[in-house]
């Protein structure tokens, strides 16, 4: 049995999250969303499509962490 992803574009991603398109662009992409686990590029591309079962899971397991502490590049530093 596989499991099916759900691929979102950003626009998409920004209705389910409900961050603005431009915050994903250019704040979580890359920092927080990474190329290959958060999003593909399908076929060598420029368009990204976003895994949203990975970054579901990913935001929930968030919850669970504790202790973070947050640094100037969006990412943050785990203690």
């Amino acid at each position: 049995m596989t499991t099916q992803n759900t691929y979102m574009t950003t626009e998409e991603l920004s209705e389910r999250i409900k961050y603005d398109p431009r915050t994903i662009r250019q704040r979580l992409k890359d920092s927080v969303l990474i190329e290959g686990r958060h999003y593909i590029r399908p076929f060598g591309g420029r368009k990204i499509l976003y895994i949203w079962e990975v970054i579901e899971a990913d935001m929930l397991k968030g919850q669970e962490e504790s202790f973070s502490i947050p640094m100037a590049n969006g990412a943050e530093c785990h203690g």
